[in-house]
């Protein structure tokens, strides 16, 4: 359940940087890293 405990921080992390106004390029890394951990969520969901 590591991989829940990650995708939790960083979407907590994302929100907050939206929420400063952070700049684009910030806003954006922290997006793409999130949707590279809920992707490698999934995938492995489907193993099992």
């Amino acid at each position: 359940m590591m991989i829940n405990d990650d995708i939790c921080e960083l979407r907590n992390k994302l929100n907050k940087s939206i929420e400063n106004g952070d700049d684009y390029n910030v806003i954006y890394d922290l997006s793409v890293q999130l949707d590279e951990l809920i992707a490698e969520f999934y995938r492995g969901q489907m193993k099992k």
